[in-house]
């Protein structure tokens, strides 16, 4: 289960137009412009405020403490509802790319994965694992720990993909903040 800490880089998902703040007619009107992002370590969903203009979807930007090339400040951390269609569409592909990324961190879960109650296994919470294909990951793990997602797909022919079951779980637990168990985002 992941620990909440602050982001160091995110994913911009999203580009919006520059928006007026507040009232044309008043002094502190200004317009700005916003991207959403997604976090790259806990996927956090976010809107900053970027310092140049040139961003685009997939750019990679520096979010964290120290000096920021792209990107003035954090506004603020959003729910999936406030992102805009396209961010919409284009979060999968961004949970997909750190996946795939960060391979190894992923094969480790099904590695590593225990009991959370004498009923429930963390596995069961990937979409598609019943109680058979449990048995079968854990059986196969004990003979000799997964290395790849082509090695977990070779030896449990039940998963063909199973990076596509671990992106499955992290959309899950960001469109819904109050699942019970979050295995791969924080709340």
């Amino acid at each position: 289960m992941k620990t909440d800490k602050k982001e160091l880089y995110a994913i911009i998902i999203d580009v919006l137009p520059m928006i007026s703040m507040g009232d044309s007619r008043r002094p502190q009107f200004k317009k700005e412009h916003l991207v959403q992002a997604m976090g790259i370590e806990q996927f956090k969903l976010l809107e900053l405020v970027p310092k140049v203009t040139d961003l685009q979807a997939n750019d990679k930007v520096y979010i964290g403490d120290q000096e920021r090339d792209k990107i003035e400040r954090v506004k603020r951390r959003i729910s999936y509802n406030d992102l805009t269609q396209t961010a919409k569409l284009e979060l999968p592909y961004a949970v997909e790319s750190r996946v795939m990324e960060n391979e190894g961190k992923y094969v480790d879960f099904f590695n590593k994965a225990v009991p959370i109650t004498s009923k429930q296994h963390m596995l069961h919470l990937l979409p598609g694992i019943g109680k058979k294909l449990l048995w079968e990951i854990l059986e196969e793990r004990g003979k000799k720990p997964f290395e790849s997602f082509a090695d977990i797909s070779e030896r449990i022919k039940a998963i063909p993909h199973p990076e596509q079951m671990i992106v499955k779980r992290i959309l899950e637990e960001i469109e819904d903040p109050n699942v019970k168990y979050h295995l791969f985002t924080s709340k």
